[in-house]
């Protein structure tokens, strides 16, 4: 049988702020990644984030970011492969602390926005984040973009993986995501965005923006979180999914 994970990125706000998606969006997925400060997140929404994705059963990831709270990690910073070694460790020991004190298991970690993609295609910067994650607990699961460098470098390492796939994205002819500053990054349609599932998760490729079939490998699917119609999405996604024959489960090493 087929299976997927469902990942979401969560714990995006700040203080006693509600969060009114996540705690619902968390019936629906598998995978729980949680801002660890840098690029959103801090000590308050951690914790109580941490403390619903254990009630409710969904594996917990650190999703670390450059340190860019105005640009919401999404924009690229000229940084060294040890400031991503050393960045990657402090977040990842933060909800670690959270985590631990709450009873719960870290299980991955997925890197966010610029510099998720910044290290998708820099194999110094893979690197050194792969060594971060590794270095800090080698039964970590590594989230990152499929094909791309993050992987290559993570396997190099003996680190076990999860190759992630996007409902909601674009892709470029080499694999990777159209970028956020073009206008045809978003996928909007919501019968385009099931439809590239499926053909992800079914039939391991996906078609590229000049209608290239290309092929990846889909063993998570980031759903984003923070959209006006996230949890209608995920619920459709999750019972799509299970239509088809798809079992919906966190990936294990």
């Amino acid at each position: 049988m087929q299976t997927i994970d469902l990942n979401c990125d969560m714990g995006e706000a700040f203080g006693n702020y509600p969060m009114p998606n996540d705690e619902i969006l968390l019936d629906h997925i598998t995978s729980a990644n949680i801002a660890c400060g840098f690029h959103a997140g801090d000590p308050e929404v951690m914790q109580r984030t941490v403390a619903m994705a254990i009630k409710k059963g969904v594996a917990i990831g650190a999703h670390p970011g450059l340190p860019d709270l105005q640009g919401f990690g999404r924009r690229e910073m000229k940084i060294t492969p040890n400031e991503a070694y050393q960045m990657t460790v402090y977040q990842i020991g933060a909800l670690y602390g959270f985590v631990k004190a709450a009873g719960g298991k870290l299980h991955h970690v997925k890197a966010h926005g610029a510099l998720y993609n910044m290290a998708a295609k820099d194999a110094s910067l893979a690197k050194a984040i792969v060594e971060a994650v590794h270095d800090f607990d080698p039964s970590l699961i590594l989230y990152g973009l499929a094909g791309s460098q993050m992987i290559d470098a993570a396997k190099k390492i003996g680190l076990a993986t999860a190759s992630e796939v996007f409902a909601d994205r674009t892709y470029q002819d080499d694999g990777l995501l159209t970028p956020r500053s073009q206008s045809n990054a978003m996928i909007t349609d919501e019968a385009q965005s099931i439809a590239q599932v499926l053909q992800m998760v079914q039939h391991q490729q996906v078609q590229s923006v000049s209608n290239k079939n290309i092929p990846l490998k889909a063993e998570t699917l980031c759903l984003h979180g923070d959209g006006a119609h996230a949890v209608e999405f995920a619920k459709l996604i999750n019972e799509r999914l299970k239509a088809e024959g798809i079992m919906i489960k966190a990936p294990s090493v």
